[in-house]
């Protein structure tokens, strides 16, 4: 701490006036948010082929079936990485993918979450479960790419509609709006230094040590999550290898 910048130190009268000063924008803020979802739920939807194949554990299922009976669908598009190491797979898919652990609150208000990822089930199923994830997780064959995606691309997210044997896509995002996905990030939002990347308009001194082409989401090449994993000695070969001896269980890896 010693050698960044600090914030003034004022009294906590002066401290409480300036947080108050903030506080209108960011009750402004809050209240523009919820014009937009507002107007988010008033859009129009298209409608998406039912029975488009998707792999999971089970086998072919049709989209539909992946609604587990729910009228809502939430699904991350993860992107992947064919025939790659685990510490090679996407940075960015796996910071957001990883930090949706709790689903029944949003089963409780009737939407599934699941992600469908790029690769070929079998592998990427092998990361799902090296990771410790639980949701919900399904490939995508070379068929039903089109039919999903419709000229975009992996790391997005989309909202889906069931209606009886019928299914709407209802919005899509990706980008920085997938962000609502990461509470790490709106927590290091309410810190002193922020998320410490070097597109954010921090004041002269602040660490700022990110870079945000995927670094942000590394630590000594491995996606940051993946440390906790290794120590707790889970193995993340993705490609039926047995792990050997010396490298702690990280058979595919270096």
């Amino acid at each position: 701490m010693t050698d960044v910048n600090k914030p003034p130190v004022v009294s906590r009268r002066e401290w409480l006036a300036a947080i108050d000063t903030l506080r209108v924008r960011e009750k402004a803020h809050t209240r523009e948010g919820d014009a937009i979802a507002a107007a988010r739920r008033r859009l129009p939807m298209t409608e998406v082929d039912p029975w488009t194949p998707l792999v999971g554990g089970k086998g072919h299922v049709p989209l539909i079936d992946v609604f587990e009976g729910r009228t809502q669908l939430f699904v991350s598009y993860h992107m992947w990485h064919d025939g790659h190491t685990a510490a090679d797979q996407c940075e960015g898919c796996t910071f957001f993918t990883g930090q949706v652990r709790e689903l029944s609150y949003l089963h409780q208000r009737d939407v599934t979450f699941a992600v469908f990822c790029q690769g070929p089930y079998e592998e990427s199923d092998r990361y799902r479960r090296f990771m410790g994830w639980e949701m919900p997780w399904y490939s995508v064959p070379a068929e039903s790419l089109e039919r999903l995606l419709a000229d975009r691309h992996f790391g997005m997210k989309a909202c889906y509609l069931r209606d009886g044997d019928r299914v709407y896509e209802t919005y899509w995002t990706t980008g920085r709006g997938v962000e609502p996905m990461a509470p790490s990030y709106g927590i290091l939002d309410m810190t002193v230094h922020g998320r410490q990347e070097t597109w954010e308009d921090s004041p002269s001194g602040w660490p700022q040590p990110y870079e945000t082409l995927g670094q942000q989401f590394r630590k000594d090449g491995r996606p940051t999550a993946q440390w906790a994993r290794i120590a707790a000695g889970h193995d993340d070969d993705l490609h039926g290898r047995q792990p050997s001896a010396d490298t702690g269980g990280s058979g595919c890896c270096s």
